[in-house]
């Protein structure tokens, strides 16, 4: 495991899986939404696609995203593990919705300096009704690109309960270099 992509609908825990994974085996692991918005009013960065693209052109390196179209076939041809939170709706849900009423409520700064806003929760862009509307969508796209023919074998390791993921991070790592932490 050197180049990983953590999957999942919006809500599953991708960003917290990604950042602990990372620590554990010591590979750098990059906020796919950070990299994207670079400015308020969820402006995307000039730069989003030449930074993914360095990005993805080294050697080690996580990402916590199933990608943004413009880097989605690029980040999916260089990985070599996908791990998929693939976790029903009624596991999501209330994890998406915990977290966006709290940053509303907070004001709390997200990517970008942006925030959440109670207006946007009308909206389907909005991360509640998007992980809502496109949990069946995500899980199809997801599985036809984990199973599609590829150049570089793609290892896939799907989990359909946190508890199985937290399970399995716990057997992952050890100190770079090693046999544990080669992946």
């Amino acid at each position: 495991m050197r180049r990983i992509l953590v999957v999942g609908i919006t809500g599953a825990g991708k960003s917290t899986l990604a950042r602990a994974l990372g620590a554990r085996l010591g590979v750098p692991w990059y906020e796919m939404d950070a990299l994207h918005f670079s400015g308020p009013g969820w402006a995307v960065s000039p730069e989003f696609g030449r930074e993914v693209a360095a990005i993805v052109g080294e050697d080690r390196w996580i990402f916590d995203s199933y990608g943004y179209p413009e880097v989605r076939d690029l980040i999916w041809e260089r990985a070599d593990t996908v791990v998929w939170l693939d976790y029903p709706r009624r596991v999501v849900m209330p994890r998406v919705l915990r977290r966006s009423l709290l940053r509303t409520l907070t004001r709390r700064r997200i990517f970008g300096g942006n925030r959440e806003r109670a207006v946007e929760w009308l909206s389907r862009d909005h991360p509640v009704l998007s992980s809502w509307y496109g949990h069946a969508a995500r899980r199809t796209e997801i599985g036809r690109r984990a199973g599609a023919p590829r150049e570089v074998p793609l290892r896939v390791v799907r989990f359909g309960s946190p508890r199985d993921a937290r399970r399995w991070l716990r057997g992952v790592g050890g100190p770079p270099g090693t046999a544990e932490g080669a992946g």
